[in-house]
C-alpha cells in the first residue's frame, strides 16, 4: 500500500514541477526529457532483470544443491541462536534461516551478484511460512530492513571506481563506509525490533551486537596495520576465495549426500528463471516512477533548498554538493553510482565531496529497488512499515557518513 502512494507521487510531483517549469521558466524541453526518461527506465528495468537471469539461474541452482547436500541445514544450525531471536515466526532450524545467513554473509562480502540470488531464495521460503500471502509477515520486514541497511564489510566496487578515477588511496574510505552502514543497520535492526516488541536486551542478541562491534573493530585494527595499496587487493581477493569456496563445498556437500549434483543444479536453475521473469514488471514501474521523478528536476529543487537552509543559518555547505548521491541512493542504485562517479569527476576523487559522496554509497542499499524487487517475486502488495524503517536507516546512513567525512577528510 504504501508502495502504491510512493509510486503516485513520484508521477504527480514530476507533473507538477515539470508544469511550473514550463508555465513559470518557459522549458519546452522538460516533457519530452520525462516521456525519454520514462522510457529508458523501462528498458532499463527489462535489462536489469534480463541481466539477473544468468546469476538466478546459477546461484538458486547452487543453492539446491547446498539445501539437498545439508549445508544451509547446517547453516542454519549455526545462526540459530541469534535468528531464533531477530525472526522469532520462523520455525527452529527451518532451512530458511541458513538461507538468510548466506545473504547477510555475501552482503557483508560486497558479493551483490551472490546476495541477490540468496535474498530472492529467501523470501520464496519465507512466503511459504507467510499465512497472508499478499502482506508482508514480521520476519520478511527485518530481513528485508537488514538488506536495504546496506551491511557491508567489503565494499568492492567503489573501491574500484575510486582506483579508476586516480584516488591517491582508493581505500582511504573502507573504514569511514564500515562505520556508516554498521550505524544504519543498527538503526534498523532496533528500529524493526521496537515495531515487533522484539526484546533487544536478551543475551543472545547483546552478545550478537557487542560481537559485531568487536569484530567491525578489529578489521579497522587490521586495516590500519597494512597499507592502504593493499587494503583493496586483500579485500578483493578474500572475498573471492570465499565465493569460490562456497560454491565448491556445496558441490563436495552434494556428493557426500550421494544426490545428482548435475540435475539438482539444473533444478534450482529453472527456478532462478522463473524467479527473474517473475521480476520485470514490478522493476520497470518502480525504475519508470523514479525516472519521471529524476527528469523533472524535482531533486534539482530539493537539493538547492536544502543549500539555502543549511546557508542560511551559517552551517558549511562543503556536504551539500553530495547530496544528489545521498537523495537518489533509496530511489536507484544505478543512479546514485553516476552521482557518485559525477562527484568523483567534478570534484576530484580525493576531494572531501568525492570521499563523501562514496561513503554514503556504501553506507546503505537501494531502498526501493530492494522492495520492489524482494516483494515483487512474491507478489506482496502490503508491505506495512517496511519502507518507512528502511528509510530512516537511510536518513541516519546518510547523516552519519556526513558526521564521519567531516571527522576523516575535514
Amino acid at each position: 500500500m504504501v508502495l502504491n502512494y510512493i509510486w503516485i507521487a513520484f508521477f504527480l510531483i514530476a507533473f507538477i514541477v515539470a508544469a511550473g517549469k514550463f508555465i513559470i521558466g518557459g522549458d519546452i524541453t522538460v516533457f519530452t526529457e520525462i516521456i525519454n526518461a520514462s522510457f529508458d527506465s523501462a528498458k532499463s528495468g527489462f535489462e536489469i532483470s534480463i541481466g539477473l537471469t544468468g546469476i538466478l539461474t546459477l546461484w538458486l541452482g547452487i543453492m539446491k544443491i547446498g539445501e539437498k547436500g545439508g549445508l544451509i541445514q547446517g547453516f542454519a544450525r549455526i545462526a540459530s541462536p541469534i535468528f531464533s531471536k531477530l525472526f522469532p515466526e520462523i520455525p527452529k532450524n527451518h532451512p530458511v534461516t541458513g538461507s538468510i545467513f548466506m545473504n547477510i554473509s555475501a552482503n557483508l562480502l560486497g558479493l551483490d551478484n551472490a546476495a541477490t540470488p540468496m535474498g530472492l531464495k529467501t523470501m520464496q521460503q519465507l512466503q511459504e511460512l507467510n499465512p497472508e500471502k499478499e502482506k508482508a509477515s514480521n520476519a520478511m520486514i527485518m530481513f528485508l530492513c537488514i538488506n536495504a541497511s546496506g551491511l557491508t564489510i567489503i565494499p568492492i566496487t567503489i573501491l574500484m571506481y575510486r582506483a579508476q578515477l586516480g584516488a591517491t588511496n582508493p581505500s582511504d574510505v573502507f573504514l569511514p563506509i564500515m562505520l556508516a552502514t554498521f550505524i544504519s543497520t543498527i538503526v534498523a535492526i532496533l528500529a524493526v525490533c521496537y515495531k515487533q516488541r522484539i526484546n533487544i536486551l536478551q543475551k543472545n542478541l547483546l552478545f550478537f551486537f557487542g560481537g559485531i562491534s568487536l569484530f567491525i573493530g578489529g578489521l579497522i585494527g587490521l586495516f590500519k596495520s597494512i597499507s592502504q595499496e593493499n587494503v583493496s587487493l586483500y579485500s578483493t581477493l578474500t572475498a573471492n576465495i570465499i565465493l569460490f569456496t562456497v560454491i565448491c563445498g556445496f558441490i563436495i556437500s552434494g556428493v557426500r549426500k550421494k544426490i545428482n549434483v548435475y540435475d539438482t543444479f539444473i533444478e534450482g536453475a529453472k527456478e532462478g528463471f522463473k524467479t527473474a521473469i517473475t521480476i520485470i514488471p514490478y522493476l520497470v514501474a518502480i525504475l519508470v516512477g523514479i525516472g519521471v521523478f529524476r527528469a523533472s528536476g524535482t531533486m534539482d529543487f530539493i537539493i538547492e533548498g536544502i543549500r539555502f537552509a543549511v546557508a542560511s543559518v551559517g552551517l558549511d555547505t562543503q556536504f551539500v554538493e553530495a547530496l544528489p548521491t545521498m537523495l537518489m541512493k533509496p530511489l536507484s542504485g544505478s543512479g546514485a553510482r553516476g552521482m557518485m562517479i559525477d562527484a568523483m569527476n567534478t570534484y576530484g576523487a580525493d576531494s572531501f565531496v568525492g570521499r563523501l559522496a562514496c561513503i554514503v554509497q556504501g553506507s546503505t542499499d537501494t531502498t526501493f529497488y530492494v522492495v520492489a524487487l524482494y516483494y515483487g517475486t512474491i507478489s506482496i502488495r502490503n508491505t506495512r512499515y517496511t519502507i518507512q524503517v528502511s528509510l530512516l536507516a537511510d536518513l541516519v546512513g546518510a547523516i552519519a557518513s556526513i558526521f564521519i567525512a567531516y571527522l576523516f577528510f575535514s
